[in-house]
């Protein structure tokens, strides 16, 4: 009996070819299992061969969409496998954007099942959700072990045919989409049993979860904005040069506060951007555009605002976990309220 053949795509840091520094690499196909592939590799069996790794690096990925796809798709068509796996991403924002561009584009050009797997606040979660099936994993790559028998489980399933149970047995992202099936009890005797259950505190799951939202009330507006202070706070990564915070590209884990007290503007001589997320080469040649500097000390000079805080909170948004987000905000909040008691934040993005 012929094995059944599984192509694999990873980043160049799961390659073992570089971080960030190797985030241009082009793709390259490699008839061996890489990274995570070769542990994928084992729990699959002897019935499942990975017979092709296709490599790409995060940053050639995103800037290259059409060409990288065109040439990836080239690449696994030519094995002819029986499932396509991409990641798992974990909670790196890039890759899991890049695993879910390639994963769908393989199941509409080759017919072919695709997998692939992330975090849940990783963003490519969240765009490929209704078109490929996610498996459920950690933050980080330390989670590889516990989520690989749900890999391995999916895998099996598609190149075999089996049926497919939905996201709770199978772990994997809810994907919005509602099936039909027969249950044992009509819905008004599980409404019943349900409703008891919560009367008497008890856990139960519904048939129809609602989507939970965070509720943020908004502020209220400036009273008098010539006399007001106002703060700088930047998710777009401008740093001094040489990060001495060592602020992460992506998935930011930490933030910084740096100092503007007597600087007209943000000189490309001392600042710089470490963001992963955009095209760095312009906010590098000026650093203004992400920290408005410049613009808002002439504003503070024509009084039309009351004073500028001598110093700028920054970090990095991309891949960033919302835990990690709301941690930030929190520790920020504090220093620009209780410590310099300002009156409004300019919040900068990209």
């Amino acid at each position: 009996m012929a094995k059944y053949k599984i192509v694999h795509y990873i980043n160049q840091f799961f390659a073992g070819i570089g971080g960030e520094e190797k985030a241009d690499y082009k793709p390259e196909v490699r008839e061996e299992a890489l990274g995570p592939g070769a542990a994928l590799a084992q729990a699959l069996g002897e019935d499942y061969e990975i017979v092709a790794t296709v490599i790409c690096g995060d940053n050639y990925f995103g800037e290259n969409l059409d060409e990288a796809t065109d040439t990836i798709i080239d690449m696994v068509k030519k094995y002819e496998p029986d499932v396509f796996f991409a990641g798992p991403a974990f909670n790196a924002g890039r890759y899991g954007v890049a695993c879910g561009t390639i994963c769908k584009a393989v199941e509409e050009r080759l017919g072919i099942p695709v997998l692939t797997a992330a975090y849940e606040e990783n963003p490519g979660v969240d765009m490929f959700r209704k078109d490929v099936i996610t498996v459920k994993t950690g933050n980080s790559a330390a989670t590889m072990r516990k989520v690989l028998p749900s890999i391995v489980n999916l895998i099996q399933k598609m190149a075999t045919g089996a049926e497919i149970l939905g996201p709770a047995e199978e772990n994997y992202h809810e994907r919005g989409i509602r099936v039909n099936y027969f249950a044992e009890e009509r819905g008004s005797a599980r409404a019943i049993k349900m409703l008891v259950k919560k009367m008497k505190g008890e856990p139960f799951e519904t048939d129809l979860p609602m989507p939970k939202f965070d509720r943020v009330p908004p502020a209220p507006a400036i009273k008098d904005i010539k006399h007001a202070k106002i703060a700088v706070v930047t998710s777009g990564g401008v740093v001094p040069v040489g990060n001495p915070d060592h602020i992460e590209s992506s998935n930011a884990t930490k933030y910084g506060v740096y100092s503007i007290e007597g600087m007209d503007a943000l000189s490309p001589d001392d600042f710089t951007t470490i963001h992963g997320g955009y095209d760095r080469q312009f906010v590098m040649a000026n650093p203004n555009l992400v920290v408005p500097l410049d613009v808002l000390r002439e504003m503070e000079k024509d009084g039309e605002f009351g004073e500028l805080v001598n110093f700028f909170c920054t970090t990095t948004g991309t891949g960033t976990a919302t835990g990690s987000a709301a941690k930030f905000g929190d520790e920020i909040g504090k220093i620009l309220t209780e410590q310099e008691h300002v009156d409004g934040v300019i919040l900068v993005s990209t």
